[in-house]
């Protein structure tokens, strides 16, 4: 019998109606940067709420619950340090858990959900009830939020580049387009493993300017152009590949067959369509795509697909999926070609 399986109906439910608690904890350290103000050593719960113009005992109460977490330990009276976990909390810390935290806990996720009820009446996104506009335009309107979201979902999205890169052969390509790149993330993965290819990497103005520095930290300017645009309306032309990586699943399907009308355009009669998104398990299986599938409705206002559905999109768009190529990560490769 597992663990969960030991514990009570009721307080499985409980534990989950109440796991919003921890997710705060998280915020309010990640605010309050707890991680980086520890990074040189123990502190005091005193010394550190006087630097932070908050109340010692509350503080204190604070950290010691952040160390029944595991994110830091009691090493005096009402002393802290930093364990290898809190070390992740850190601003410039691998994985990029601090961006996610902040976005995924913070305004832009909680009040999204907040509106769920409201999203399974309407149809619907919270987001965009709560915010007045959708998504993309508030982050287009909010350049720091929108840099911060973009580092989020590195973190979010976790070894998915890697495993990518590791399970598609892109040496048979010449040029590949990663269209709604954003940081250059993926693009950068697949261009280390694959030495054949080069890379475009297009999104909007805002989007591509925290690019460079990832780029040319990898030593891969020379492999790389970055060119700006929307693909709502167009795509850069005559490439081999056009990758859609966790674009398709934030948009209706109106936008969607625009999307991916705008790259059948730009593609060959050999060029191949290569979608990147966690594609549904059919009937009871557990996926993590399935809770991510709610953020789409309450959020950007997308979905996620079974690979049936992917099939369905294709086709009204004029592309004929020919497999679904699985990953050492929650993600799939759908490939398709044109019709």
């Amino acid at each position: 019998m597992s663990e969960r399986e030991s514990i009570p109906a009721h307080a499985q439910l409980i534990q989950l109606g109440s796991a919003y608690w921890a997710s705060q904890m998280l915020l309010v350290a990640a605010q309050l940067s707890i991680a980086d103000r520890l990074a040189g050593g123990a502190r005091s719960a005193v010394d550190l709420a006087q630097d932070l113009e908050l109340h010692a005992t509350s503080l204190y109460r604070f950290m010691r619950s952040l160390a029944g977490m595991g994110i830091l330990t009691q090493v005096g009276n009402q002393t802290f340090a930093l364990t290898a976990l809190g070390q992740a909390l850190k601003k410039d810390a691998p994985g990029s858990a601090r961006a996610s935290i902040l976005t995924l806990a913070g305004p832009i996720g909680t009040k999204s959900w907040e509106r769920l009820l409201y999203s399974l009446q309407t149809g619907k996104t919270g987001f965009e009830q709560a915010f007045g506009m959708p998504l993309f335009d508030y982050l287009a309107k909010n350049e720091d939020e929108a840099s911060l979201f973009s580092e989020s979902m590195v973190g979010f999205h976790g070894a998915e580049p890697a495993a990518v890169a590791a399970a598609y052969d892109f040496d048979e390509l010449r040029s590949i387009v990663d269209v709604g790149g954003a940081t250059g993330n993926l693009l950068v993965h697949i261009l280390e493993r694959h030495k054949r290819p080069l890379g475009v990497l297009f999104d909007l103005p805002h989007v591509v300017t925290d690019a460079p520095p990832l780029i040319d930290a990898r030593g891969l300017s020379d492999r790389v152009s970055i060119e700006s645009g929307s693909f709502l309306e167009a795509v850069p032309g005559g490439h081999d590949a056009y990758i859609l990586s966790h674009v398709i699943h934030d948009w209706d399907e109106g936008q969607c067959q625009t999307i991916l009308g705008n790259c059948r355009r730009a593609m060959g009669p050999r060029s191949r369509l290569l979608i990147v998104e966690m594609v549904l398990p059919d009937g009871d299986a557990p996926h993590p795509g399935k809770m991510l599938d709610m953020m789409m409705l309450v959020g950007p206002g997308g979905q996620e697909r079974t690979a049936g559905e992917y099939g369905t999109l294709l086709s009204q768009a004029d592309f004929r999926l020919t497999r679904v190529v699985p990953t050492n990560s929650a993600v799939s490769i759908v490939e398709a070609v044109p019709e």
